[in-house]
């Protein structure tokens, strides 16, 4: 490919990541918005976690799909997913139908948050040239992310959430020509075979298991049940099946390296708990302390900003200390976030929310770039594709399950305080997540129904920490101090 268009094409990635990186967050300030007006504060959970669902059936087919068609169609077809899921969001008229269609918007993100980093490790043989297009990659993700919450809540205040599902269209489009234009001749594998039977009992499964846990507390105790045991004899069945195939979905063997699986099991447990502050925090602000979507979504900024400045920072650390102090120091930032908001009660100010989210963004920056690298590290250079894709999805996997529970644990919260306090009705809860309908509650019955939100979060937040502190002993037992 000429020098023209490697650059086309890498601007097109960009565009891809940076879709995929401000949905990540723009959400987050628009729900509130969106629950008040679909009236579902009650599926609340759900957004995120049926997005993230999307994401992490579709990130193991999407690397089988390349290999079918080509990463170039592939990329596009991931493309196409993500503006159509948008479309249809943007035109929802009920909770239902919204989150029916979200879950083509995860797919489409599943493949436009992976296929980037390995179209480039193709288009950029030089490493050196390779690395810097990954650094620019990564910056514009990070990019979305600062910014997301600031255009998100922008919207939101001169407009509607609708528009936040708009914007994507063009940008996608923009991807899309200059990919079909610059991304020239590339060679297609025409031996791999596609797993369509582990695929089929991976997606069923993941979905199962999801399904039960957001039933949790709506429905019968014995559906739940039903539901997770069909879950588990599915995956039992998957994992017996992929250890017998040839060009396995997910490859069994990495879960026989000791090092990797203790990787694997710190990426879940940091990445659960990070998802708690990362969804709830804009909520707090808005729903309790009556700030704008605009501000909601600020409070976000300092996470993105001190994740960058953190995972910078971390190659300085390299080879001066121990992988298990990095580490260390990550998970205490963000257990000092989540412990923030556990202890924190209702009339805090605004500076100790942008506090908590600068000490979860820290964190972050140190857990991820230390453990990416480890992955890798511990893989070999055999397994290093296979092992960082497994990491990825283990991410998405954790943050999709821990965003159902939590959801689960905020509705159970709501039935509850519904329960005690007649008076109180969800249509009521859910225009108080809005500050805009907040104002045509009775005034006097606004206290209480923050309280019954406010529960609801505390009990997200010890959940958080717990898995937090679960995580300092499993850095304890598997990565060295001396």
């Amino acid at each position: 490919m000429t020098k023209n268009q490697l650059k086309f094409l890498t601007i097109a990635l960009i565009l891809g990541n940076i879709m995929s990186g401000l949905d990540s967050t723009i959400i987050n300030t628009a729900i509130p918005s969106i629950v008040a007006n679909l009236h579902g504060i009650q599926f609340m959970g759900w957004i995120i976690a049926i997005f993230l669902l999307g994401m992490s059936i579709s990130i193991p087919l999407w690397t089988k799909v390349a290999e079918r068609i080509g990463n170039k169609n592939a990329f596009l077809v991931t493309l196409s997913f993500f503006i159509v899921g948008s479309i249809l969001e943007a035109i929802s008229q009920d909770m239902t139908f919204f989150l029916s269609v979200r879950i083509i918007m995860g797919i489409g993100a599943g493949g436009m948050g992976s296929l980037p980093y390995i179209i480039v490790g193709y288009i950029y043989p030089n490493i050196k040239q390779r690395t810097k297009a990954l650094g620019i990659l990564t910056s514009g993700f990070n990019a979305a992310a600062i910014v997301g919450p600031l255009i998100g809540g922008w919207i939101i205040d001169i407009s509607s959430w609708h528009w936040i599902f708009y914007i994507n269209i063009p940008i996608g489009l923009l991807a899309m020509l200059l990919t079909a234009i610059f991304y020239k001749k590339e060679s297609i594998s025409q031996f791999s075979k596609f797993d369509t039977v582990g695929s089929a009992l991976l997606v069923t499964g993941l979905i199962t298991f999801l399904l039960g846990i957001q039933l949790l507390g709506l429905v019968s105790v014995w559906l739940v049940i039903c539901c997770l045991i069909i879950s588990l004899l599915i995956m039992t069945y998957f994992f017996i099946h992929e250890n017998k195939e040839e060009n396995p979905v997910l490859p069994l063997s990495l879960f026989t390296n000791k090092n990797l699986i203790g990787d694997f099991l710190l990426f879940a447990l940091t990445w659960g708990a990070f998802i708690a502050v990362n969804v709830y925090l804009p909520m707090w602000a808005q729903a309790f302390l009556g700030m704008t979507a605009l501000i909601g979504g600020m409070t976000l900024i300092p996470n993105s900003c001190f994740s960058i400045v953190a995972s910078q920072f971390v190659y300085v650390l390299q080879g001066r200390t121990k992988t298990y102090y990095i580490i260390l120091v990550g998970i205490i930032g963000m257990l000092i976030s989540s412990f923030s908001l556990l202890i924190a009660d209702l009339s805090i100010p605004l500076w100790i929310l942008i506090f908590t989210s600068a000490f979860s963004g820290m964190g972050v920056g140190f857990i991820f770039v230390e453990l990416q690298v480890k992955v890798q590290v511990d893989a070999g250079r055999e397994h290093m594709a296979d092992a960082t894709s497994t990491s990825y999805l283990i991410r998405i996997l954790a943050q999709t399950v821990m965003a159902a529970i939590y959801g689960v644990i905020m509705n159970l919260s709501l039935n509850q305080g519904i329960k005690a306090h007649p008076q109180i009705t969800l249509s009521m809860l859910n225009k108080m997540s809005d500050c805009r309908t907040a104002s045509e509650l009775p005034a006097k019955l606004l206290p209480l129904m923050r309280a019954i939100s406010h529960s609801g979060i505390r009990v997200i937040m010890l959940v958080s920490c717990l898995l937090l502190v679960i995580s300092l002993v499993i850095n304890y037992k598997f990565n060295p101090r001396h």
